[in-house]
């Protein structure tokens, strides 16, 4: 029930993304967007709790990521950079995405899922097409602000001479080696992949009076570097004070890192995002 296509952006580039159709009748869409240096593929087991769910779901490797970074720069060697146009051109291709879902499911709720950068761009797009979600759902995200979006070596609280550097991600020492392993990822940092003007680009708060109530389910560890709770708190706050959103939930989840989708309580995770979308997109 997967399907891979590609479109061609606006610089040329052909961005690699996959259709999961829903088991039976859907009830609605999820647009998944994946963090830097990784790729939709790493998604699978969330995917396929959403079809069960009847979402079908739409999944793209973003600009310079996963399959379509390979083919954009002939090779492994500049996974994670974004190339011609930078963030604005990834963003761009995002929203060309949203559109040809809108054009083949006219009729379904269109949900934004974002993790990490994927939610960072997710915050971008709820921003400037307010109109298009009917829900979203950010993971591993934080308030786009200096201060509240750490930009600092994030394995600095597990750095020993044993680490592998990704211990930040998760618990799970099978994710650290499945990621390390992995052909499509990269750990370089995305202030090296991107470069400070580009990175200073994620800078940025919740549109006051986004004209919407959308709602929004907001996921963090309480041990991820990126942001952390406090931070997702204050993203919390600003989405009710400045977008007047009012269904905002919050949920933290105790000892769990930034990759939450693959921490060791995944299953509890997952549990409670379909009993979230449930709330609000009611299967038929």
């Amino acid at each position: 029930m997967t399907e891979t296509r590609e479109f061609t952006d606006a610089h040329g580039i052909a961005i690699v993304y996959d259709v999961h159709r829903a088991s039976g009748e859907a009830r609605g869409v999820v647009q998944l967007l994946h963090g830097v240096g990784e790729h939709a593929g790493r998604y699978g087991t969330l995917i396929a709790a959403l079809t069960g769910a009847g979402f079908h779901v739409f999944a793209d490797d973003h600009r310079g990521h996963g399959r379509t970074g390979i083919r954009q720069h002939e090779g492994p060697a500049g996974l994670g950079r974004l190339g011609k146009g930078g963030l604005r051109a990834a963003e761009a291709a995002i929203w060309q995405l949203t559109e040809i879902i809108k054009d083949e499911h006219p009729d379904l709720p269109l949900v934004l899922l974002g993790h990490s950068w994927g939610s960072f761009l997710a915050q971008k797009l709820v921003n400037d097409h307010p109109d298009a979600w009917d829900a979203v759902i950010l993971s591993g995200s934080a308030l786009r602000m200096p201060g509240s979006l750490n930009a600092a070596p994030l394995n600095a609280r597990w750095k020993a001479e044993d680490a592998t550097g990704l211990e930040w991600l998760s618990r799970d020492p099978a994710v650290w080696a499945s990621f390390a392993d992995d052909p499509l990822t990269t750990d370089v940092p995305l202030l090296t992949l991107f470069g400070p003007l580009e990175a200073a680009r994620l800078y940025g708060r919740p549109r006051k009076d986004l004209g919407r109530d959308i709602p929004l389910l907001l996921l963090v560890g309480r041990d991820d570097p990126v942001g952390g709770p406090r931070s997702v708190h204050k993203l919390a706050d600003e989405y009710r004070s400045r977008s007047g959103l009012t269904d905002v939930t919050t949920l933290v989840y105790p000892d769990a890192r930034h990759e939450i989708f693959n921490e060791l309580q995944q299953d509890e995770v997952r549990a409670d995002v379909l009993a979230w979308l449930d709330a609000r997109i009611p299967a038929r």
